[in-house]
């Protein structure tokens, strides 16, 4: 009996240090064809990134318009955002997923690298990780709006690449990012 009551014991000492799993907060982006809401969230991240705008949505580029800049290669590119230690895409960048596929879907000719990157804090090793788990989550929204695996293509660079320098939330929060660049 005493046996049996010390095996209860440890198996209930065991689910409590185990606790309740973590509720997972990422969104289900919409369907293809389907109609996505007019960004009302004021929730931007630093920097002024906004999930409204041009069909590409998310920071103002190097040419001027909404969410589209170049790049050294001639490609374009717009910018989804993460929270820290994180790769749920917010609900704010779920325009810039559907119009990216929308505009995948519609040319199958076209191929997009999606570059995973993290801030300063944490090991390389650490962060080269996270970049990639944020690559693959904008990969896999993408997909499930009818986008081939064939296009798209993922790279993390971790916090070797960053959009901004500092050692501050404001600079933290603009390196937090998977940037969508469509390859010329």
């Amino acid at each position: 009996m005493k046996r049996i009551f010390a095996i209860a014991c440890l198996m209930a000492g065991a689910a409590l240090l185990t606790g309740c799993p973590k509720k997972a907060t990422t969104i289900q982006p919409p369907t293809a064809g389907s109609q996505v809401g007019g960004g009302s969230s004021n929730t931007a991240p630093a920097g002024g990134a906004s999930a409204s705008g041009s069909a590409y949505g998310g920071d103002t580029g190097a040419n001027g318009m909404r969410g589209v800049g170049g790049d050294a290669n001639g490609g374009t590119r717009s910018v989804i955002y993460f929270d820290f230690d994180k790769s749920d895409i917010r609900p704010e960048f779920a325009d810039i997923i559907t119009s990216n596929a929308r505009n995948l879907t519609g040319h199958s000719n076209l191929r997009l690298k999606l570059e995973g990157n993290t801030d300063e804090r944490g090991t390389r090793e650490y962060n080269i990780g996270l970049g990639e788990r944020r690559a693959q989550a904008v990969r896999r929204a993408l997909m499930l709006q009818g986008v081939a695996e064939s296009q798209i293509s993922t790279v993390s660079f971790g916090a070797e690449r960053p959009a901004a320098e500092g050692d501050d939330e404001s600079a933290w929060a603009k390196n937090r990012r998977v940037e969508l660049v469509y390859q010329p």
